[in-house]
């Protein structure tokens, strides 16, 4: 255990924290201990001032809230009210340095927060020559940094999407968001009644508490007249007052879920409610939605709505987006449909789970936008606003295998051919890591396993997750083995379906976008080493045509591997193959599956899907592979793409796509 100097006062003055090596976030010190730091501290003349004139790090502790019940109301609201506010500030705080960090995000196998905290602070890490303040109270942080804030945007409790609007409203304006309650003891209470009495810059509730948005009339503050919808209306608000006027960023959406989580708590896990994932977009000035896709049912959260209303608005924010970057810029979306809760069968609508993740990927590539897939389940992140200052390589690059190594290993004969001896090579998808929040909170456990090393594994990670989660993708560089090779994960830098960049595009009727997507695509791929897609998600999309394949062909050299796409085809020099099948079952059962279908494959190369799945998985399924059929080998993926290209130049047919 070490101790840590803490500058700046809190409630109860100079406050040390102890920052004890374990992940347990409950193991703080106590009130004893802490009076011994101070004195302690004092012998060796600790300064309030900073390590190098930084400010220090704010650590706030709100990791009691997973604790609450789902069937506890007052509890859920009290939650929710101190996350958003936390997120909000964060957003601000953290926008130009890592200040403020929250612990909160944990699953069943890592305390989440806890261990990024202590990666960085181990010796030599990022955070080690830090101060840090210990603060267990939101209203105690929002204290501490009202300089910083010009006030609160306050929000409708009976208007669920105010909140969303909130979030935006703050990132603009550097405001935190406040859920309008009177009730003593609430946060309102305490930030803007009493306490700091922040003075509330922007209303999306009356004064009085009644409700600004009724969904009839005008749109308040604008010469709109209301869509009908009172969940609507509030986005039209936004849209007239802030987008128009050029207010916020194109660049950066964020679909979370509303306030609309009161009603169904228990619906999937309770950090699935996403508020601290605001933080980043907040700090990016983005704008906030949770919209429905369909256009063919009233929004599930909203039915009496006219018929296509979210999604006219899901349009015409995207439009706006568009308009912002001059369809120059690609717009990066967090979040994800939040199906257990809404726009699903799960909530009373008439579709499918993975039909609506795929509607609205269709919708938003339409409009030069990609989502960083925060995904129930996992979906739960906090401090990226913190983690997207985390100092990354310049580069990170990974060697590609040459004639002198395949020939070395038997792959080659002496005139360069592909020799199979009889032999069928396939190539594993380790997935799913198109999200921030799913490789902050899962990777390290998977990556952490005892197995890591013993096969070779192509992890797929989107690399624009570095905005988000830098220190993830340069934990996993740094700590690799030579087994490990890094590809890029749906469908590149960012989850869209390329095949609507492509002209003609009658959802949005914009001009073709595949140029802006290679120019965003190439830098990353360029830094992080990649040069294969290891999956390309067609959806409900068109397939990629020749134009869609040179634009992967001027990032993706080595190879990418679409659903829409026939078996076998050489592009110029990029090897295409088409997807494979998903191993969703037991090991065992998987490798059977992988023995018949390479018997069936008119083709000796094989890729399968795995999504969050451990080296050790993937050991025992390759044990029982061998077991069933020796002829079978599993190839680290510049092995596998380079001989697939070079069978397919001595393979006419394959190459132009005739094998099926």
């Amino acid at each position: 255990m070490f101790v840590v100097g803490a500058a700046g006062p809190l409630r109860t003055g100079i406050e040390p924290l102890l920052t004890l090596n374990t992940m347990n976030p409950m193991n703080r010190i106590s009130a004893a201990a802490r009076l011994l730091c101070v004195a302690v501290l004092s012998l060796v003349s600790v300064s309030c001032s900073c390590r190098g004139g930084a400010e220090p790090v704010v650590y706030l502790d709100m990791s009691a809230w997973r604790q609450v019940r789902t069937d506890d109301a007052d509890a859920c609201a009290r939650m929710w009210d101190e996350l958003h506010c936390a997120a909000t500030l964060q957003g601000v705080v953290n926008r130009r340095a890592p200040l403020l960090y929250i612990d909160y995000v944990a699953n069943e196998f890592m305390e989440v927060d806890r261990f990024w905290w202590d990666e960085c602070r181990r010796e030599g890490g990022w955070l080690a020559g830090r101060d840090t303040v210990v603060c267990r109270d939101v209203a105690e942080a929002v204290e501490r940094y009202a300089d910083r804030l010009r006030g609160a945007v306050v929000y409708d409790p009976a208007v669920a999407s105010t909140s969303c609007v909130a979030s935006a409203v703050a990132g603009v304006e550097d405001l935190v968001a406040v859920r309008y309650d009177t009730t003593p003891g609430s946060l309102y209470d305490r930030l803007v009644v009493h306490g700091p009495q922040l003075k509330v810059r922007v209303w999306l509730v009356n004064e009085d508490g009644t409700p600004m948005f009724t969904g009839r009339g005008t749109v308040p503050q604008t010469d709109r007249a209301s869509t009908g919808s009172v969940k609507v209306d509030p986005y039209v608000w936004f849209v007239e007052r802030y987008m128009k006027r050029g207010r916020c960023s194109g660049e950066y959406g964020a679909y979370y879920l509303d306030q609309y989580w009161h009603q169904r708590t228990g619906a999937a896990p309770m950090n699935a409610h996403c508020l601290t994932n605001h933080d980043f977009f907040v700090s990016r000035r983005a704008f906030f939605f949770d919209l429905s896709p369909w256009g063919d049912e009233a929004a599930t959260d909203d039915p009496s709505q006219p018929v296509g209303s979210d999604l006219a608005m899901l349009k015409e924010l995207l439009g706006e987006a568009y308009r912002l970057n001059g369809g120059k810029r690609m717009c990066h979306i967090g979040g994800f449909p939040a199906w257990a809760y809404k726009y699903t069968r799960h909530a009373g609508g008439s579709h499918e789970d993975v039909a609506t993740e795929w509607e609205f990927s269709r919708i938003i590539s339409a409009y030069n936008a990609f989502k960083d897939a925060d995904a129930i389940g996992y979906g739960a992140m906090a401090n990226a606003s913190f983690w997207q200052h985390y100092p990354t390589a310049e580069s990170y690059p990974q060697k590609w295998v040459d004639d002198e190594d395949l020939r070395r290993r038997g792959y080659l004969d002496e005139a360069g051919h592909v020799r199979l001896d009889g032999c069928k090579f396939i190539v594993f998808y380790v997935g799913d890591y198109d999200a921030s929040a799913w490789i902050t909170a899962v990777l390290p456990h998977l990556w952490n396993g005892p197995a890591r090393g013993k096969l070779p594994l192509m992890w797929c990670i989107s690399p624009v997750l570095e905005r988000r989660a830098p220190m993830v993708l340069d934990y996993v560089r740094r700590t690799a083995s030579e087994n490990d090779y890094f590809a890029a994960a749906d469908n590149g830098a960012g989850y869209l379906m390329p095949g609507m960049l492509q002209a003609p595009r009658p959802i949005s009727d914009l001009p073709d976008g595949l140029d802006v997507w290679a120019a965003h695509c190439r830098p990353y791929y360029e830094k992080w080493g990649l040069t294969i897609t290891g999956f390309v998600i067609d959806g409900e999309a068109p397939g990629l045509t020749d134009d869609g394949l040179a634009c992967y062909a001027s990032f993706s050299p080595n190879g990418i591997v679409p659903q829409k796409t026939p078996r076998t085809r050489l592009y110029g020099e990029m090897p295409v193959l088409r997807a494979g099948a998903d191993l969703v079952r037991s090991p065992r059962e998987n490798a059977a599956f992988i023995v018949d279908d390479m018997r069936r494959n008119p083709i000796p190369f094989g890729w399968y899907r795995d999504i969050l799945k451990s080296p050790s998985w993937h050991v025992e399924m390759m044990d029982e592979v061998k077991r069933l059929d020796p002829t079978i080998e599993l190839l680290d993926a510049p092995t596998f793409f380079e001989l697939y290209r070079r069978w397919l130049r001595e393979n006419p047919d394959a190459a132009a796509g005739r094998i099926e």
